[in-house]
């Protein structure tokens, strides 16, 4: 956690000293990487948020295997139905099985999906990074060579600070 503390502070630092060599370098090095920073943390905190809610809650249903979801997606090689002999399978039992498996859309999936798009931790820093954007361009400070390189330093030490803390 230190860290992760330390290297936010210490490009936090870099990105001042810039303040006294010039203005429009120092804002738009500083909303780039704090707006991409922050889209990064929020979003995997509110990820993980999301995922430790359903496991509590045991919402979850266990995946197969991602090599087999690859090589079969539609699971045609599943075992129970081909082993079976030809005169024993029941088709319309097994139309009626594949037919409950298919997911139709339902208001409990869409709350899910909702409720994870629509998290303070995500959406507080998209806006902060739009709102900054904006901004930087209607005050005539956008200089896109110095902002889009400080959004990949903001993705980068982002990430970073994300594992340290998660570890």
């Amino acid at each position: 956690m230190k860290k992760a503390i330390s290297l936010f502070l210490a490009i936090e630092a870099l990105i001042g000293v810039s303040y006294f060599y010039d203005f429009s370098l120092f804002i738009n090095s500083e909303v780039a990487f704090l707006s991409s920073f922050f889209v990064i943390v929020g979003s995997s905190f509110a990820y993980k948020k999301m995922v430790t809610t359903q496991v509590e809650k045991k919402e979850y249903e266990e995946l197969r295997d991602p090599l087999e979801k690859i090589e079969d997606p539609y699971e045609l090689y599943d075992d129970k139905i081909n082993n079976a002999p030809l005169e024993e399978l029941d088709i319309k039992e097994i139309v009626k099985e594949e037919k409950a498996k298919i997911k139709t859309f339902n208001t409990t999936a869409m709350k899910q999906g909702v409720k994870g798009g629509f998290s303070p931790f995500r959406l507080v820093p998209y806006l902060f990074l739009i709102v900054g954007f904006i901004a930087l361009e209607n005050n005539h400070y956008l200089d896109l060579k110095v902002y889009l390189p400080m959004l990949l330093v903001g993705i980068v030490a982002g990430n970073i600070v994300v594992t340290k803390i998660t570890k």
